[in-house]
């Protein structure tokens, strides 16, 4: 009877219970925060940001710009990197490796200041937006060289030696059994570094690149409104961090990877 309340009504009856215990999660955090603020005599006024909604638009925007550029590089770096680590020319192996160690082992932020003061100065890179974007490239397509070097390795040998018993050429092997196999096992892992690259663009504010951060610095330096400004500037990353996760789950169920692994 209830069941069928819910199908008159159009509401498939597991969905409406997954949202209303998401609404449940979000109401108790949402009254978790608020009940934090009280505690502490904390009042807050987002109205005093409105009049900054140009510059903080324009800092979203380099933001998205900077990741999705940071995204695409790092992809390629990440690419030569992986398929260099398996290459068999000892010289490009050792180099691949080597970049992937430095890259993991070292903070970005110490990355920043060496490749920018130090590397970009000694050959003449001035413009702090394309230096952000190697520089964050770089260090992105390390983790990328591993997420792919681990879903090559992942796949059975048997699959390459079907694809030989059936006569495929190497193009044809990568097209249609490496690259469908590989692409839908790091799927998640791409989408979680590329939620990565966003967060991680944040610290490229240290170079004064004005991304979203860098903005929300000036703003709370005019209006002493650092815990509203703050506050909004996390809700943005996370409507673009939830984005790419709702993008990725999309992607999962396109090249079934859910029977892939």
């Amino acid at each position: 009877m209830k069941e069928d309340r819910f199908l008159t009504k159009g509401i498939n009856p597991s969905k409406f219970h997954k949202i209303s215990h998401i609404a449940i999660v979000v109401l108790v955090l949402v009254g978790f925060v608020w009940l934090s603020v009280h505690l502490i005599g904390l009042e807050l006024d987002f109205g005093t940001l409105f009049q900054y909604r140009n510059r903080l638009w324009q800092g979203f925007l380099m933001t998205i710009l900077i990741s999705v550029g940071s995204l695409v590089v790092s992809l390629f770096i990440g690419l030569i990197a992986a398929l260099g680590q398996e290459y068999k020319v000892l010289f490009l192996q050792y180099f691949c490796k080597t970049y992937v160690q430095i890259i993991r082992g070292t903070p970005l932020l110490v990355q920043i200041y060496f490749f920018y003061y130090i590397i970009g100065t000694a050959w003449g890179i001035n413009n702090r937006y394309i230096a952000g974007i190697v520089i964050l490239s770089l260090f992105e397509g390390a983790y990328i060289a591993e997420i792919i070097r681990g879903g090559i390795q992942s796949i059975d040998r048997q699959k390459y030696e079907i694809a030989i018993s059936l006569g495929l050429t190497s193009y044809q092997t990568f097209r249609f059994v490496t690259f469908p196999l590989v692409l839908s096992r790091i799927i998640p892992a791409l989408a979680g570094q590329f939620s990565s690259i966003i967060k991680d663009s944040s610290l490229l504010s240290v170079i004064a690149v004005i991304e979203l951060t860098q903005t929300t610095q000036e703003i709370s330096a005019d209006n002493f409104r650092m815990f509203e400004n703050y506050i909004f500037v996390g809700f943005l990353y996370f409507l673009l961090t939830f984005a790419v996760t709702t993008l990725s789950k999309k992607w999962e169920k396109r090249f079934h990877y859910e029977r892939r692994i």
